[in-house]
């Protein structure tokens, strides 16, 4: 679906905020495809520890289209660079289809790599232009980097000696590798959170670990261990994986893992906030929902928005 405004809907939030099943009803009213913005998610056979809600992606009874979930093995460290990578090549199959995308999630990193418009490449170290660079002053820095002709201005570049030096080095790198292909197409997100109050966030967060749990989530990743992974890959992915992990190992007791996993889950969608409010200083303007507005109101509010009614 074409719409001069918005080439993309972005629904984020905390875990447990109920994001996925907005996305889905929202695809499906205008015929869309969601794809997922979530950094664990995209691994195979780690379904519960990840909140892969298949049931929100059914929607009347019919399937909506989603993307970048299962794509890749447990094991692997899958990182942003590649999400992007991915991310546009599904972005430009779904323009092809004449469908909307629409970007579900909660990882940070994943969606301001899109938001952002910014190409991100694995720069190298170049360990030669660094001796070069580091006896200059900030402001040295600065002014060689503004004197790059296709220099982006970010901020964060300059607010100290390493952050401008990594930023020359990129920049320098774009310059003697013109083979890339650093161009974004342009994003235009309407973006959407969706949010819960501190203690109805906890209450969720807690009775969404019980449930998983009787749904069998441990036994999730004691298959995963007995497939070959090591526990060091395993504890990589954190916050589930680490501390039913530490469990299955014998590190630490039943009731050890479940207060300090629910815990670690609350911390972790507080930071999430952190980041959504760091997103929205630096001019990613947020319309939030509260996660108590039945979804019908919530989905009814979006497509007001997204029609700039």
């Amino acid at each position: 679906m074409y719409h001069k405004k918005y080439n993309l809907i972005t629904i984020l939030g905390p875990t447990a905020s109920g994001k996925t099943s907005v996305a889905a009803k929202v695809a499906s009213m205008l015929d869309g495809e969601v794809i997922s913005a979530d950094s664990r998610q995209v691994y195979r056979g780690m379904d519960l520890g990840t909140g892969k809600d298949y049931c929100d992606y059914v929607v009347d009874g019919k399937v909506v289209p989603y993307h970048l979930i299962d794509i890749v093995d447990a094991g692997y460290e899958y990182n942003v660079y590649e999400y992007q990578k991915d991310f546009l090549r599904v972005f430009a199959e779904i323009n092809e289809r004449n469908k909307l995308p629409v970007m579900c999630g909660g990882s940070g990193m994943y969606l301001e790599a899109i938001l952002k418009n910014y190409k991100l490449i694995q720069v190298p170290v170049n360990v030669k232009l660094r001796e070069e660079l580091d006896d200059k002053l900030l402001w040295e820095l600065t002014e060689i980097l503004r004197s790059y002709k296709n220099y982006l201005h970010n901020q964060t570049d300059t607010e100290s000696s390493k952050r401008a030096i990594r930023a020359i080095e990129i920049e320098e790198y774009y310059l003697t590798h013109p083979e890339i292909d650093t161009g974004m197409p342009e994003i235009r997100s309407l973006v959407v959170g969706v949010k819960f109050d501190r203690d109805s966030r906890r209450k969720r967060i807690t009775n969404r670990l019980k449930q998983r749990l009787k749904e069998g989530m441990l036994d999730e990743v004691q298959r995963l261990l007995d497939s070959g992974l090591t526990p060091k890959q395993l504890t990589y992915y954190g916050l589930e994986y680490k501390y039913m992990t530490l469990h299955l190992t014998s590190q630490i007791t039943y009731q050890q893992m479940f207060d300090n996993l629910n815990v670690a889950i609350h911390q972790f969608a507080k930071r999430q906030m952190t980041w959504f409010r760091k997103m929205e200083n630096q001019g990613i303007k947020i319309h939030w929902l509260d996660g108590y507005m039945p979804l019908e109101e919530k989905v009814g509010k979006i497509l007001e928005w997204y029609s700039g009614k």
